[in-house]
């Protein structure tokens, strides 16, 4: 089979532009799935966080009952010790959506006593999106509550060192397999 320039070009350009789209899909994730943010029937958000995939530009939607529930986001620290008091960002209207802005660690809990420790908390790691750049270790995620408040320099700090690592990694594989790609169809020339 005789490759022409123009067909290795095409190629080659069909690849970026498929590159390109594929950025520009974002997700919404119902965090539980159909149990929805709860305590009854016993959700296991580890479970559910695994089973999916989070990429920078994607969102939570976070479906309760408002007389019961709400969400809470919170620094790591504020998370393993189901600490409410001292939220980035408070959700109340019973249908949040959270937008996941950048690669990294995002925490949330139910701030109703009690709840965090049955189990209503979620942490959710994000990576990069497909072609963006790798996450700077200095960046944090940031909310983007419809009621609520920034997170504070020194609770933004104690979480920004974890966030680097895996979008790093993630973009340098892009990178390699997408260059592989190029090299290999421009040998066919």
């Amino acid at each position: 089979m005789v490759f022409s320039r123009v067909n290795v070009w095409s190629v080659i350009v069909l690849i970026i532009l498929m590159g390109m789209l594929g950025e520009s899909v974002a997700s919404v994730h119902k965090v539980g799935g159909s149990a929805g943010w709860t305590i009854l029937g016993k959700v296991d958000y580890n479970k559910w966080t695994s089973s999916d995939t989070f990429t920078a530009g994607d969102s939570l939607l976070f479906v309760y009952n408002s007389q019961f529930h709400n969400v809470k986001q919170v620094s790591r620290r504020d998370f393993l010790s189901c600490n409410a008091t001292s939220d980035m960002a408070t959700y109340t209207s019973g249908s949040d959506t959270v937008a996941l802005t950048k690669p990294g660690h995002f925490y949330f809990l139910c701030g109703f006593p009690g709840h965090c420790q049955a189990g209503q908390r979620l942490h959710v790691l994000v990576g990069a999106a497909i072609g963006s750049p790798s996450l700077s270790p200095t960046s944090t995620p940031v909310p983007s509550p419809s009621t609520g408040s920034s997170p504070s320099p020194a609770r933004a700090s104690e979480d920004s060192a974890q966030n680097g690592g895996f979008s790093a990694s993630v973009s340098t594989a892009l990178t390699s397999a997408m260059s592989g790609v190029v090299v290999f169809l421009v040998a066919l020339l």
